[in-house]
């Protein structure tokens, strides 16, 4: 096989030029370039990627971490990531792990073994304090709100977001809400539920335990949710809802039902995905793409620029559809 000094020979330069060639330096003439190409091309030559990693102290491959690929918010997280990514000539290395801790510690130990430049988390279920240990490994950026310096965090307030949902509820004449949330234990879950009781007290309203519904991610749980409610002794006439994919499910199998949305019930959910447009949904439009790329942006910031600890927070708007 090949190597770079029998490219220098053929091509008539020194081995430190086929070197600048091999790692894109700026500083090679361009014919001298264009002939260690073409010798490269010629004696079908590859770079051994290990031996290129170690001499440059970085694999150019960043982890994304996400519960899985096959939903909407994190399908369109993903692709403001990747084009982001693809700018600064990085390689994603996905790791589907199902909210299992387990597999999120595969992705920090790759991260702690320079397998990987850094890490993205989309969501997560290893606990803080155990992140934590992993802090001086590579960068790590957190797609969540969390009240953290440690690590730079992408996110809407959802705090505000989920308060303006709230309020908007309120003002069109309802206070006996439900709320349908992701995994409770997760830090914007418990940042909206927070919410939630604070203002149902504001309003002097009891909260019903059941009107509080966690593991809502997709549309069949919605279709659960309403399954829920028909057997609920004390019925909500509002669902606050944490994506438009469950929405989309709780509004289908209400149709089933003979229940009007929003005659019988009023639903307002998250993310402003074409689900919602399709469907009249009314939502609080997230930046998922803008979320991503904002991301890999905080990546690059702490890896390039040293910025350690970097907090942005998104816009939201409420679109006002038909469902409220």
């Amino acid at each position: 096989m090949a190597n770079i000094r029998e490219i220098a020979r053929q091509a008539g330069v020194s081995v430190s030029t086929v070197s600048r060639v091999l790692n894109n330096h700026p500083y090679v003439s361009p014919d001298k370039r264009e002939a260690v190409l073409k010798t490269i091309k010629e004696l079908d030559y590859s770079p051994n990627i290990n031996a290129v990693h170690l001499s440059r102290g970085k694999t150019n491959m960043v982890g994304v971490v996400l519960p899985t690929i096959n939903h909407p918010y994190f399908s369109e997280l993903l692709e403001g990531i990747a084009e982001e990514a693809i700018k600064h000539n990085t390689q994603l290395v996905l790791f589907q792990t199902g909210y299992r801790e387990e597999k999120e510690f595969e992705a920090l130990e790759q991260l702690r073994g320079h397998l990987i430049d850094g890490i993205i988390f989309a969501s997560r279920a290893i606990p803080f304090n155990l992140l934590l240990k992993y802090k001086d490994d590579g960068p790590i950026v957190l797609c969540e709100d969390c009240d953290q310096d440690e690590f730079p965090s992408i996110s809407i307030k959802h705090d505000k977001a989920f308060n303006m949902g709230l309020e908007y509820l309120i003002s069109k004449g309802h206070d006996r809400i439900a709320i349908c949330l992701g995994r409770l234990e997760g830090t914007n879950s418990q940042k909206r539920q927070k919410t939630y009781l604070k203002k149902m007290d504001m309003i002097g309203h009891d909260v019903d335990d059941e009107w509080i519904i966690g593991d809502c991610l997709d549309i069949q749980d919605g279709k659960k949710v309403m399954n829920r409610y028909l057997n609920m002794k004390e019925k909500p006439t509002a669902f606050l809802v944490g994506n438009d994919q469950v929405a989309a499910g709780l509004i289908t199998e209400a149709t089933k039902n003979g229940i009007a949305v929003p005659g019988n019930i009023a639903v307002l959910s998250f993310d402003n995905h074409p689900i919602s447009e399709m469907m009249a949904i009314t939502t609080i439009d997230i930046p998922t793409n803008q979320l991503g790329s904002d991301a890999f942006k905080a990546y690059i910031n702490r890896s390039e620029n040293n910025e350690y600890a970097q907090k942005v927070s998104l816009p939201f708007q409420l679109i006002n559809r038909k469902s409220v």
